[in-house]
């Protein structure tokens, strides 16, 4: 068994989910600190700033790493520790909270996701995969999922949005977008094996959910070293706004528009298509894409 974490970043996000969690950091530091553990807090003016700072901290050493925010905090995380040893905590706190949902942690009340944290702090730490996305001579991770279509479109137009706060931002993006979305047409490799074809959209999904609890996939799993890409064949804007609602139930996955494949390797190509992993823009396609068995560990 590895020895117990006695040192840990806390990295803290004050915008998250618009700031209305902003007490959660400190609480968090103190709770971590009555429990024996020597806590390093770590805040900063905007996120480029804050990722440096992390960067720079877990260069000097640490047990851990725990970040207290949404799915663009777990991005931050995952992309300083991916293929280290050193574990990452997740303090939900965000409008999306889609790796916590996966992880089986609390995702919507961030005082018990302290509890939560502290209780797994104990436990050893549990290895997932991870995504790794080669665009423009970068590599990124993600843990989530991938979006490469309608649902990176709509999360687009939900970024610039500041209201309304939570989850339903995502709904009424998707519903201000649908009125002019048309198909696009795609070539995607899967495991080397190409197909051109006209989609809605396009995701490759690492974990279940997307947006605050959209189960685009859900019987997708963090450990079997495979990603779910989920295609939505081409259908009417009123077919898609039938589908939508039961994608949070997992109930649209026999709709005939709706494919879901397994791949470790996938290739993305689409003129006119901004993709987003984890809820962070990543940038135009093409891109490819690979699971990375084990790649980070987690507290969970």
């Amino acid at each position: 068994m590895p020895p117990k974490p006695r040192r840990l970043l806390l990295a803290v996000n004050p915008t998250a989910s618009f700031g209305r969690h902003r007490t959660i950091g400190p609480q968090a530091a103190l709770r971590l600190e009555a429990a024996g553990y020597e806590v390093t807090v770590l805040e900063a003016a905007n996120f480029e700033l804050l990722r440096q700072e992390v960067q720079a901290a877990f260069a000097l050493g640490t047990d851990g790493l725990v970040v207290v925010g949404g799915d663009g905090m777990v991005s931050l995380g995952v992309n300083v520790l991916a293929r280290s040893a050193v574990p990452l905590g997740v303090i939900a706190a965000g409008t999306g909270n889609d790796l916590a949902r996966a992880l089986g942690l609390p995702h919507d009340d961030p005082e018990v996701a302290i509890d939560a944290l502290v209780e797994a702090l104990r436990r050893p730490p549990q290895p997932i995969d991870l995504g790794l996305m080669r665009h423009g001579g970068l590599h990124t991770w993600f843990a989530c999922v991938l979006s490469a279509g309608f649902d990176a479109v709509v999360n687009e137009r939900a970024n610039r949005m500041s209201r309304p706060r939570g989850p339903s931002r995502y709904t009424l993006a998707l519903l201000r977008e649908l009125a002019t979305f048309r198909p696009r047409r795609y070539a995607i490799t899967l495991d080397g094996v190409r197909r051109e074809q006209a989609a809605m959209l396009v995701s490759v999904a690492n974990t279940p959910s997307l947006g605050g609890g959209m189960r685009i996939v859900p019987e997708a799993d963090v450990a079997d070293g495979r990603f779910d890409v989920f295609i939505v064949h081409p259908i009417s804007r009123l077919g898609l706004l039938g589908v939508f609602p039961r994608v949070f139930a997992g109930a649209h996955v026999d709709h005939p528009a709706v494919e879901i494949v397994r791949a470790e390797r996938v290739r993305l190509e689409a003129d006119d298509i901004v993709a987003y992993a984890d809820g962070e823009r990543v940038g135009t396609l093409p891109i490819d894409v690979e699971i990375v068995p084990g790649a980070l560990s987690v507290f969970a």
